[in-house]
């Protein structure tokens, strides 16, 4: 049987992994191949060769698949965003003149779905809309006072939302509530599974003499940091060898240092590469994710994987994710005394850390791991192009 092709539009700055096992590209290449447009923020092509290799620019080959490259750093404000308008478009309808595609794929209903209806239009392909986001959430929990700039921002997201929904011939939703506060929506075809974690690539768990929570995730408002903070002071007196890690970029640390307010045992320390956050993560006796906005958070699949248990706030994908007393806990978002109760109950139960750490582990080895995601991946295409 041939495999499905696809164009996808990714309108991500960052490069792919170096080691191909992390990339869903690569692991969804036994069903799919096709071509991947990719912007990076980056200025030269010698810097994407300097990590990927020799040869890695224009094009990549990973898998089954080719990454195109746009270089949006060497452009700035509107000129970046008109460059990449004109990339994605003239090497999208280049690509799919010269090739047989049977879908077009766009990662986010932002203007990179605006993208993928435009090249549905002129091509007549199919399109699939991947939600990366809780979109009735996005842009209005960034900050404890919203701004009009991000009322404004919120509007165009939810525009785009509907245009892209509305065009799109299938949805990749990661949690089935995620279109529910958009009447107009409730009728899309969508399918629903969750964002790629490269589960069998996760080492074992190493756990560590020193006893911490560890949060990572930024921006520190959106990521609900100021609800833990004030949840672990509420208990660090009844848990003196009990640690607060978190870890993020937090370019502006004055707010957050203002709620830490030098307590000896909360750690706000600096992003690191995806290994080396595995292996702090497997130290951890339990992790934490207080978010405001939350699409589903990959971090709580990796913590899962690594046989942790995990805290959870009741929005978007993460109550998708966590069910209470089984692989975790959810708690009301912004609510610190809730946070401040499942943490307690948890740090003082090491049997009901492991209970809940044992099944987050099974759980996510048999529905979340690479298997799972190919197999929803191409029922998702399958449903696009009319043969499911």
């Amino acid at each position: 049987m041939a495999k499905k092709r696809i164009l996808y539009l990714h309108p991500n700055l960052g490069l792919p992994p170096k080691n191909k096992k992390l990339d869903r590209f690569f692991a969804i290449s036994t069903d799919v191949e096709g071509d991947v447009l990719h912007a990076l923020q980056w200025s030269k092509p010698e810097e994407v060769e300097a990590v990927l290799g020799p040869g890695s620019y224009p094009v990549y080959q990973c898998g089954t698949f080719r990454y195109h490259w746009f270089l949006a750093g060497q452009y700035s404000g509107v000129a970046r965003r008109l460059h990449a308008f004109r990339f994605f478009i003239r090497k999208g309808l280049e690509l799919l003149k010269e090739q047989r595609y049977d879908c077009i794929m766009a990662y986010s209903h932002m203007t990179n779905g605006l993208l993928g209806v435009l090249l549905k239009l002129l091509t007549a392909r199919p399109l699939v809309i991947e939600i990366a986001t809780s979109p009735n959430l996005v842009y209005i929990t960034e900050r404890p006072r919203p701004t009009f700039g991000d009322y404004l921002r919120k509007l165009y997201s939810d525009l785009c939302l509907h245009i892209s929904v509305l065009s799109a011939n299938n949805v990749h939703l990661l949690y089935p509530a995620a279109l529910q506060p958009y009447p107009l929506l409730h009728k899309a075809a969508t399918t629903v599974f969750h964002e790629f974690v490269p589960v069998n690539e996760v080492p074992p768990r190493s756990p560590s003499a020193e006893r911490f929570v560890l949060m990572v995730g930024a921006p520190w408002y959106l990521k609900g940091i100021d609800s833990l903070i004030l949840a672990f002071h509420k208990i660090a007196d009844q848990f003196p060898d009990v640690r607060l890690k978190i870890q993020g970029y937090y370019p502006d640390r004055t707010e957050i240092d203002a709620l830490v307010a030098n307590h000896p045992r909360i750690e706000i320390l600096p992003a690191l590469p995806y290994h080396q956050t595995l292996e702090r993560m497997s130290q951890a006796e339990l992790l934490v994710l207080p978010s405001r906005c939350e699409g589903m958070g990959r971090v709580l699949i990796e913590a899962m994987a690594l046989g942790l248990p995990v805290v959870g706030s009741d929005v978007g994908g993460i109550p998708h994710m966590i069910h209470n007393d089984v692989n975790g806990f959810i708690f009301a978002a912004g609510d610190s005394d809730s946070l401040a109760q499942r943490l307690t109950q948890l740090l003082s139960d090491a049997d009901l850390r492991q209970r809940l750490g044992e099944r987050g582990f099974q759980m996510a080895h048999q529905q979340w791991d690479e298997k799972a995601y190919r197999e929803a991946f191409l029922l998702m295409i399958n449903r696009a192009i009319g043969k499911a």
